[in-house]
């Protein structure tokens, strides 16, 4: 009995201690949690790169995960910036399919997702996920983003033009309108065109249901990655972010109220997708974990972005791309959108300045520089988009 109240003394004094210095609460609760069971991070992952949803700040996540731990990544074949998008995912679109397949760890740029040809790439217990982003703010920014290359978004003048007769501009039968309707359905390999249909959006739901493990959602993306950390069982600083592929303030549309809720009805099938899963991700957390320990969590993750913000940055924040003084990290600049980056203080140590770069490099020279790493013995990768 008396040992029974001293270890109930013990336990309540090291709450007390955790809860003054948070920054060890995060590895209290990883080794408490389950204590039956023994956490070991999860290595083998896929990710469905989906447009315009901070995807590309994941990407850069993986990235950074895959050189600590030197894993594999698969990456697109030759100077391709992606895996053979907007056409269904074929395993010849990896470099070295032929010798590494199985063997890939991470799996994480742009394609349509296609399961027969995908789970020929990834080891069999490879970890699946993607991030869906409300269709409206998807759409706005899509809008922007791919104004020069969507032909429906070409014909007008701006989003809300374009939204207040979308079928006007919008013909199913041209290339690259995927951007224009549903296109986080077209990204998971279905028919972006297709009829709403109760039936078949249940089928689907249930498919990707069945296939991939989490879904996350940008519109809370803080707490999506306080998610992924703990059920990928990854260390705070797997998951701390810069912001990357962010456009400038200057290039924001505002929807009108009316536009908004025609994104509803335009893009039918992907609100559906939207729905489904942003109820099933915050089922998600209150399985693991309780609304309080979430937020202390995203509250410990904030203040060591901040820190590593205020270590590497030379501006408190991402500036403008003509701002970017080294011409090797300038982000890849497409349709109307003005994509933002970032300077690096001068006075860095190298082992400081290597992690700040890799946090602040642009997606397609992160790939080419993996791409160098991973094959040495080829000629060295150059993106032409």
């Amino acid at each position: 009995r008396h040992i029974n109240v001293i270890l109930k003394k013990w336990r309540l004094l090291s709450l007390l201690f955790l809860n003054i210095f948070p920054s060890l609460y995060i590895v209290y609760l990883s080794r408490h949690k389950h204590p039956s069971k023994i956490c070991q991070p999860i290595t083998d992952v896929m990710f469905l790169k989906t447009h315009k949803t901070a995807s590309s700040t994941i990407l850069n996540i993986l990235y950074r995960f895959s050189e600590k731990h030197n894993l594999t990544v698969a990456l697109p074949y030759g100077n391709h910036p992606h895996l053979g998008y907007p056409n269904r995912f074929q395993i010849s679109y990896v470099e070295e399919f032929k010798t590494l397949a199985n063997k890939f760890n991470i799996m994480g740029n742009h394609l349509r997702f296609n399961w027969q040809q995908v789970r020929r790439i990834m080891p069999n217990d490879t970890f699946y996920f993607s991030i869906l982003r409300h269709p409206a703010l998807l759409l706005e920014s899509s809008y922007v983003y791919y104004k020069t290359i969507a032909p429906a978004f070409k014909k007008s003048k701006n989003v809300n033009e374009f939204l207040s007769s979308p079928w006007s501009y919008y013909n199913m039968a041209e290339k690259k309108n995927m951007y224009a309707k549903n296109n986080m359905w077209f990204d998971f390999g279905y028919n972006n065109n297709k009829e709403y249909d109760e039936r078949y959006i249940q089928f689907v739901l249930q498919n990707i249901e069945e296939i991939f493990h989490l879904i996350l959602i940008a519109d809370f993306f803080d707490e999506s990655m306080i998610l992924l950390k703990d059920v990928l069982c990854w260390d705070l600083d797997d998951v701390i972010y810069f912001k990357m592929n962010a456009r400038s303030q200057y290039d924001i549309q505002t929807l009108n109220p009316e536009n908004k809720e025609k994104v509803k009805e335009w893009c039918a099938l992907d609100w559906e997708l939207y729905k489904h899963f942003n109820k099933s991700f915050w089922m998600k957390i209150q399985e693991r974990m309780d609304l309080k320990t979430l937020y202390k969590e995203i509250d410990i993750l904030r203040k060591r972005q901040n820190e590593l913000m205020e270590t590497c940055l030379l501006e408190e924040t991402a500036i403008e791309d003509y701002q970017v003084k080294d011409k090797n990290m300038k982000p890849f600049q497409t349709g109307n959108a003005h994509i933002m980056g970032y300077n690096l203080k001068h006075d860095l140590d190298n082992k400081t300045r290597n992690i700040c770069e890799k946090m602040i490099m642009p997606e397609l020279q992160y790939t080419a520089h993996l791409y160098n790493s991973q094959f040495p013995f080829k000629k060295k990768k150059k993106f032409v988009r």
